[in-house]
């Protein structure tokens, strides 16, 4: 059972509080995000995907090649243009610039994820990560709890379901092109995912904090999604990801989004395309917003890898079937550490 919500994060920076101990980090300390590299990740023609030029050939393996090693890749000409991504970023600014007991309206109920709030407290042990979120389902339609939905600003729900329906295309055409890239047909992550695959949305703010050498604003984790949409802050980098135990920074593309793999598509490819760690760090000058739009498959769908990347002398099977995979997803998330290790198969 989930504990009582604290308060927000926001509310602690504007009443000034001390940060509470269950949001440090000491095992973290002493790093602030220009102490990084940056991550060196392809840019991807999401135009040149669904092409048939030659062009498109190159593209597919440049994909491949970003997916089976960083894991993530920045997506442009998705369909998007840069002043619609602009609107995004303002509506989203403009609900967490709201009063607190307007936002509180669209407050999060215990035990479920959807709704205005943070992270859901599952033990007294618990790391919190310093961030406020919005996190909504937003298809298949019938999953929508429009209660949730703000009203304020009054742009919100128009822009958000444009940009829900972009999304969606655009993860139909990375998914056909990563199964392109493995040499299988079309549809076959599309076809094991089902018909009725989900797609949330997280809308994120993280305010300023005194402490960002002890304080992240998403601990490291990798998602439980297929795969991940990420729409950046604008100006304000956090981003970072891990790659041979050390973490790089994300360069801010203002005009793509960066898709990363989740779990279940690194179970589907067999290992071959990588689920990355991440994490978001704070910072002490300015506060960041960014929109995480997840596509998840049907939770009562067996993911397994696919039979032909399977191979039991160069490439044998690595994971177990999973079902419902995002429900202990969270379980795990909370406690810090990975879900996808409980479905390896020892070899």
């Amino acid at each position: 059972m989930e504990a009582p919500a604290p308060k927000t994060v926001q509310e602690l920076v504007f009443e000034e509080e001390e940060i509470p101990e269950k949001y440090i980090h000491r095992e973290y300390g002493g790093h602030t995000n220009d102490a990084f590299p940056y991550m060196e990740i392809p840019t991807i023609d999401i135009g040149l995907l669904v092409s048939s030029s030659n062009s498109a050939a190159d593209e597919i393996q440049k994909l491949r090649s970003a997916l089976s090693t960083w894991g993530c890749f920045q997506a442009v000409n998705h369909g998007m243009t840069p002043e619609f991504l602009d609107e995004v970023r303002k509506i989203t600014k403009q609900f967490f610039e709201l009063p607190v007991e307007e936002k509180k309206k669209y407050s999060r109920e215990v035990n479920d994820i959807q709704g205005y709030g943070d992270d859901m407290i599952l033990s007294d042990q618990q790391k919190l990560d310093w961030s406020d979120r919005l996190y909504l389902s937003i298809h298949p339609e019938d999953k929508r709890k429009l209660k949730f939905w703000p009203e304020n600003p009054k742009a919100f729900r128009r822009i958000l379901q444009e940009y829900t329906m972009k999304s969606q295309w655009i993860s139909e055409v990375v998914l056909k092109a990563m199964a392109r890239s493995l040499n299988m047909e079309n549809n076959c992550f599309l076809d094991q995912y089902g018909e009725r695959a989900k797609m949330d949305a997280r809308f994120n703010f993280y305010p300023k904090c005194l402490r960002p050498d002890l304080v992240l604003g998403v601990k490291p984790h990798a998602d439980g999604s297929a795969i991940t949409l990420l729409l950046q802050d604008k100006s304000v980098e956090g981003l970072q990801f891990m790659k041979d135990n050390q973490w790089f920074r994300a360069p801010i593309i203002p005009e793509a989004l960066l898709i990363n793999v989740g779990d279940q598509a690194e179970i589907s490819s067999n290992g071959i395309f990588k689920s990355p760690v991440h994490r978001v760090v704070t910072n002490s000058e300015r506060e960041r917003i960014s929109l995480a739009v997840f596509y998840i498959p049907e939770p009562d769908r067996e993911i397994e890898p696919f039979e032909s990347l399977v191979d039991d002398s160069s490439r044998p099977r690595l994971y177990k079937k999973v079902k419902s995979y995002v429900d202990i997803y969270f379980q795990y998330y909370q406690q810090g550490k990975r879900p996808i290790d409980a479905a390896k198969l020892q070899i």
